[in-house]
C-alpha cells in the first residue's frame, strides 16, 4: 500500500535541461524521509511538483491519499510547506501572520486566535509575539515561517531545507519541534544538504544526483555500503609509518592508505572496539609511539562523497532556481 507521500517515475524538464528523469518515492505514514542531494540536483523540483506547485511532465504524485495531478486543490488542504526562505510578512507581528494564516484557511476568528497562541508557546516565540516580524532575528523567521506552516495541523509535511543559514542552537530548536511534529503523526518529507540533519531526523534517505534517484536506504544502510569501519592511526614519528603499515596490514580487511604529511594511516576493519584493543597492543609491542587512534564509522558526508563523487555543496545549477522562483 503507498505510503502518505508515493511517487512514480516524476519527469520535469526545462528547456533541454531534464531536472527530474523518472524519481520514485514512497513515506510511510508518521517517518520521515531525507531527500539529499547538491544544489540543481532536484530536491527543490521534487518538492514543488508533490505540493502542486508544478506539474510534471510525467509521472504520478499520490499525497495524503490525493492525486496530485486530479485533485491539487484537495492536496493543498492536506499539507504543510516550508520553503527555503521565511515566507511571513515582515509588516505584520508574529501573532498577526499566524492569525492571518488561520483565516486564509476560513478558520474562525476566535479558533485562529487560539491556535496562534497555541503555535507562539511552542515555537518559544511568545515574548516576541506583538513585535513586527520584520524585528526578528533570522532563527525567529524560520520558526516563525514553521508555525505558519502547521496552523491547520496537516497530516503532512515538506520541507525544503528549513535550517539553512541556521546557527547550531536555532537549528537544535527546528530539530525538536520536528521531532515532536513526527512523534505526533506527522509524515515530513526533509530536503537538506545537512547531512548531519537527516542523520539526526530521518527514518529513511533518498540520495538524489542529476535528477535521478542514486541511492535508498537507512543511515547505517548507506554508510556500510562505503566499506564499514576503518581504524585511523597517527604516529608520533614519521620513520615508524613503515612498521605501522605493516601492523595495520594484518589487522585490516583491505588496502592501508597513508598521509605521510599528517603521518596518518587508515585501514578498512571488522571486529569494532576488541580489534581496536589487539592494534594497540601490537603497535606498542613494536615499539611504536602513536599520537592518535580511533575507530570510525563512514559519515554521510563519506557515503554521499562515494555516491556522487564531490560533497553535498559543491555543485551548483541555476535551473532548479529557476524553477523556485
Amino acid at each position: 500500500m503507498p505510503g502518505a507521500i508515493h511517487a512514480e517515475g516524476l519527469v520535469k524538464t526545462f528547456g533541454e535541461v531534464r531536472a527530474l528523469d523518472g524519481v520514485d518515492l514512497d513515506v510511510p505514514e508518521g517517518t520521515v524521509l531525507g531527500l539529499l542531494g547538491p544544489n540543481g540536483a532536484g530536491k527543490t523540483t521534487t518538492v514543488r511538483c508533490l505540493t502542486t506547485l508544478l506539474r510534471p511532465d510525467s509521472g504520478k504524485a499520490v499525497v495524503a491519499g490525493i492525486d496530485v495531478l486530479k485533485n491539487p486543490d484537495a492536496v493543498r488542504r492536506s499539507i504543510g510547506l516550508s520553503g527555503q526562505f521565511a515566507a511571513v510578512d515582515e509588516y505584520l507581528t508574529g501573532r498577526e501572520n499566524l492569525q492571518m494564516v488561520g483565516q486564509l484557511y476560513q478558520m474562525r476568528a476566535k479558533a485562529a486566535k487560539a491556535r496562534a497562541e497555541e503555535l507562539l508557546e511552542q515555537f518559544d516565540l511568545t515574548d516576541a509575539a506583538d513585535r513586527p516580524t520584520k524585528t526578528y532575528s533570522g532563527g525567529m523567521r524560520r520558526r516563525l515561517d514553521l508555525a505558519a506552516a502547521l496552523v491547520v495541523s496537516p497530516p503532512v509535511m515538506f520541507m525544503d531545507e528549513p535550517t539553512t543559514g541556521l546557527d547550531p542552537r536555532n537549528r537544535q530548536l527546528l530539530w525538536d519541534v520536528i521531532k515532536r511534529l513526527v512523534s505526533g503523526g506527522t509524515t515530513l518529507l526533509l530536503t537538506t544538504q545537512y547531512l548531519e540533519e537527516a542523520d539526526h531526523l530521518a527514518h529513511d534517505i533518498v540520495v538524489v544526483d542529476h535528477g535521478h534517484v542514486i541511492a535508498q536506504g537507512t543511515s547505517d544502510q548507506l554508510k556500510a555500503r562505503t566499506g564499514g569501519e576503518r581504524v585511523e592511526v597517527v604516529v608520533h614519528e614519521r620513520e615508524h609509518i613503515r612498521t605501522a603499515s605493516e601492523v595495520l596490514r594484518g589487522f585490516g580487511k583491505g588496502e592501508t592508505t597513508v598521509e605521510e604529511h599528517m603521518r596518518k594511516l587508515t585501514v578498512p576493519v571488522t571486529g569494532g572496539a576488541k580489534l581496536l584493543a589487539e592494534v594497540i597492543r601490537e603497535l606498542d609491542t613494536r615499539g611504536i609511539e602513536i599520537d592518535d587512534i580511533g575507530l570510525r564509522r563512514p559519515t554521510l558526508d563519506d557515503v554521499f562523497l562515494s555516491l556522487t563523487g564531490h560533497v553535498a555543496e559543491a555543485r551548483d545549477n541555476d535551473t532548479e532556481k529557476e524553477a523556485a522562483k
